[in-house]
């Protein structure tokens, strides 16, 4: 798998997912096996860039390469200016986003909202691609398959972002009206894919290496992109990635290898965030990894009640370090995402 001149060690991605995928999460990912991430989206207003949440957003210190910025607007001049700006703090590939159905982004007409203004959608993307070729920094672009049922476009703007220089595409397979409900369509996918030339990513409701597979094989596509499945889990990368390349199941993993990378992250998120604000964000990380464990729903109610750093570390060493007593590996994942599961948004 390639985009422009990076080649990537595998096609097995981490979603970009505002509130989300930081760099502590994004290099968590990649040690367990993601062959690519994309940074939570970041905003094309230039009055931002230098604000505390839009800096965290843009933090790419000893993340390894290539490294791929998702910015979010509705002005194509804005929007190019955006690429450039984020191109000078050390971005390789820009990711345009035009694919969260947060009411927040589309009601100021930025994310899936631009999918209904065809003729912006597309000025937007020639603008980043122009702003962005000079430089060698390949252009990609993430959407849904429509705003709703009965306007499913996806196939229609693939085809004029590939014919302006965009050199991947990632299409959800739902619609903006559907948010996380119901379930991910693979048609229009297929569809997409049929008609570039350029790579195709799937995304939408790829929760287990069978599935994964399924996926690859109805839709043909370039690659997968795993969101919501990975909170928690973020041992699912190694877990498809194997299974598409042997037809095996990794054992899951051992309960101390889980212990140890979620301290690590910890620590790593504490770093990016400062305590206060470190722990408080946290917790949503704690949450989905005891979601679905013995006592998860205890402890979780306990860990809310932390205000520490140092009591917050402590009490998921404990939790773990106990639960590594009586089993050796993580129970067995049972696959099924959570649709309710909110994300949060940009400024």
């Amino acid at each position: 798998m390639q985009i422009g001149p990076y080649v990537l060690p595998n096609a097995v991605f981490v979603a970009p997912m505002a509130g989300v995928t930081d760099r502590p999460f994004r290099q968590l990912c990649r040690q367990f096996g993601a062959g690519y991430a994309v940074s939570e989206m970041v905003t094309s207003r230039k009055d931002l860039w230098k604000s505390l949440k839009t800096s965290r957003r843009a933090n790419h210190e000893g993340e390894p390469g290539p490294i791929a910025v998702q910015i979010a607007g509705t002005d194509a001049p804005m929007m190019a200016e955006a690429a450039a700006y984020n191109i000078d703090q050390g971005a390789q590939i820009i990711d345009i986003n035009m694919g969260c159905p947060a009411k927040k982004v589309c009601n100021k007409w930025a994310g899936s909202a631009l999918m209904q203004n065809e003729s912006l959608a597309i000025e937007i993307a020639e603008a980043v691609v122009a702003a962005c070729a000079p430089r060698g920094v390949p252009v990609t672009l993430k959407m849904r398959t429509g705003w709703c049922d009965t306007e499913k476009n996806a196939l229609v703007l693939a085809k004029a972002f590939e014919s302006v220089g965009i050199q991947m595409v990632t299409v959800h397979g739902r619609t903006r009206e559907q948010g996380y409900k119901g379930f991910a369509e693979y048609d229009t996918v297929a569809a997409v894919k049929a008609a570039l030339n350029i790579p195709v990513v799937a995304n939408g409701d790829i929760d287990s290496p069978e599935k994964a597979l399924q996926v690859l094989k109805y839709t043909g596509a370039d690659a997968l992109m795993v969101g919501r499945a990975a909170q928690g889990r973020p041992w699912i990368f190694r877990e498809i990635v194997h299974f598409l390349a042997t037809g095996e199941h990794l054992a899951p993993p051992l309960v101390a290898e889980v212990r140890r990378a979620l301290l690590e992250h910890l620590q790593d998120h504490y770093g990016l965030y400062g305590e206060l604000t470190g722990v408080r964000s946290a917790r949503k990380h704690i949450g989905w990894y005891v979601r679905d464990l013995p006592g998860g729903d205890e402890f979780r109610d306990h860990m809310n009640t932390l205000e520490t750093a140092e009591m917050q570390s402590r009490a998921v060493a404990d939790f773990f370090e106990e639960m590594a007593a009586r089993i050796e590996r993580m129970p067995q994942a049972v696959a099924g995402i959570r649709p309710e599961m909110a994300l949060e948004t940009m400024e």
